[in-house]
């Protein structure tokens, strides 16, 4: 860890994290926990990571540098070592507990997609031993702030509050706000929680015990990953039923957008593409286009329009429409061809085979995950197709910006803060960056994609997209800069006071609509709707 930092240390940050991409990654929560130790380095913010021990990330440790012995605790009903170590410059404790985290499966799911049944006991434990972790279990290791990611961190903050003492103050983050970790009021003794916490004003969400809840409630600041989603999460279209809550807290909200790791994400050093090519070189993406093209059996047509999708199959995502309006599209006289990477629900997986077998040579998918076919998808489509009906940041316009693909996406969430439509102003100006469409159904993505085809004959002006979106900073540079200054104005050490953190929330939203500002309802005055 020491080689990150060319910069004195001014924060320890201990992140609380289900996901942590290379080690284990269902999506973007993956990608981000991963990136940000690195990326919060240059802002002297030292970040350690408590992760459970899943397979993959007890596989890792046989290439680890173990830091100290392991600490044995018991806690809610079970023994669990702690373990100290760095894999590739990240530094981990991860939580040994093989009966609940060393099984096949995804972080949440069995191999037969259904939840697990214990995922209360093991999102509880994660939370529980960061909380000790936070008031000192390791020698020599105090954190001056805990950073919660979404629910399966949620009930650390819970835990701190009724930790007597001085506890290290709470940042929770919201990826996704659709998840939300609800679980059996019956569990409570099993997770160790005060019975007085189980109220509308504590962590009881419509009778059950909400992990995502109790973040929100519990902890001093809480952070969206998009400004535009920082303020959608405060209506009742987009707040999951959360949104009196949020609202109540809007003081302490910041919506901060997601970065990525552009070392990982550069196409000029991708293992994963047949022809690495620096940002902004359209020339070479031509021929991954034709291999891509190959790989998936589809029509050897430089002139095709190729869309490709990188995606959970959800109908979150809005793949559903694009089934939809595929059949619409492909009747059309223009060329058009399309690729869909990535599993989910199991309709949609049939419809797009379905679709499959209807346009051989034009359509085709690839009905799980993959992460080099992402990464050559991204270096390949000519147009990078996000048609969310909600996205609180999104990680794949991002991508799609960097290796030269051009955003079409719907005008949600953080795709609405990242993209410049193409409207006719803004192709005049020279400064749009994608195509971006409203309202999100099978209609409009037909019409948007045939004034994404209208451009894409003119082959200057697509060149044009192409490059400016090249030319984009998706970097974490500025989320990471954002981050460190919340993080030291909240640090007790740092001299922080509630004007300072107001001023900071109001440079974090800059060139959005600002988020309404009231103080946070006190006591039984808070309410959820």
């Amino acid at each position: 860890m020491q080689q990150l930092f060319q910069k004195k240390i001014e924060l320890d940050v201990l992140s609380v994290a289900s996901e942590f991409f290379p080690l284990v990654k269902t999506g973007g929560l993956g990608d981000v926990t991963g990136a940000l130790p690195a990326a919060l380095a240059p802002q002297g913010v030292r970040v350690r990571t408590v992760l459970p021990g899943y397979p993959s990330v007890m596989n890792a440790l046989k290439w680890a540098h173990y830091e100290q012995e392991k600490i044995e605790i018991q806690e809610l009903g079970h023994t669990v070592h702690i373990i100290q170590a760095s894999i590739e410059h990240n530094y981990f404790f991860i939580i040994d507990c093989p009966e609940l985290y060393l099984r096949s499966g995804s972080p949440y799911t069995a191999g037969n997609g259904k939840s697990w049944d214990d995922n209360g006991l093991r999102f509880a434990l994660l939370s529980r031993v960061a909380a000790r972790l936070a008031c000192g279990l390791v020698a020599d290791y105090q954190p001056d702030l805990v950073l919660a990611h979404d629910w399966p961190a949620g009930l650390t903050a819970a835990y701190l509050h009724f930790t007597p003492g001085m506890t290290p103050p709470v940042v929770q983050t919201i990826h996704n706000i659709a998840f939300q970790g609800r679980f059996g009021a019956d569990q409570l003794s099993s997770f160790e929680l005060p019975v007085e916490g189980f109220s509308q004003n504590g962590f009881e969400f419509h009778g059950d015990i909400g992990f995502l809840k109790a973040g929100l409630y519990y902890a001093r600041w809480l952070i969206a990953v998009s400004p535009n989603y920082a303020e959608e999460i405060q209506t009742a279209e987009f707040g999951m039923g959360l949104e009196g809550l949020l609202h109540s807290r809007s003081a302490n909200l910041s919506g901060i957008l997601n970065g990525v790791d552009t070392d990982v994400w550069n196409p000029e050093t991708d293992p994963d593409i047949h022809f690495p090519y620096k940002p902004g070189n359209v020339w070479t993406r031509r021929s991954n286009k034709a291999a891509f093209q190959a790989e998936f059996g589809l029509a050897q047509n430089p002139d095709a329009l190729l869309i490709g999708v990188v995606s959970r199959l959800t109908d979150q995502k809005g793949i559903d429409l694009l089934a939809e309006a595929m059949p619409v599209l492909m009747r059309q006289n223009y060329a058009l061809q399309c690729v869909v990477v990535g599993g989910g629900e199991l309709h949609i997986e049939r419809q797009l085979g379905h679709l499959a077998r209807r346009f051989p040579g034009r359509f085709a998918c690839t009905l799980r995950y993959s992460e080099s076919l992402g990464h050559r998808a991204q270096a390949s489509a000519d147009v990078i197709f996000v048609p969310s009906r909600f996205e609180p940041c999104g990680l794949t316009q991002l991508y799609a910006m960097r290796y030269g693909a051009v955003p079409v996406v719907s005008k949600v969430g953080g795709l609405a803060d990242t993209i410049i439509d193409a409207n006719a102003a803004a192709l005049s100006a020279g400064c749009a960056t994608g195509f971006v469409f409203s309202p999100n159904d099978a209609t409009a993505i037909i019409n948007v994609m045939q004034r994404v085809y209208k451009v894409f004959c003119d082959k200057a002006l697509w060149t044009l997209l192409q490059r400016n979106g090249a030319q984009q900073d998706v970097s974490w540079q500025r989320p990471a800069a954002l981050y460190g200054a919340l993080f030291k104005r909240l640090v007790p050490s740092h001299h922080s006071n509630q004007a300072d953190v107001l001023a900071f929330n109001a440079k974090a939203a800059t060139g959005k609509r600002s988020i309404a500002r009231r103080p946070p309802l006190a006591g039984s005055e808070r309410s959820v709707s």
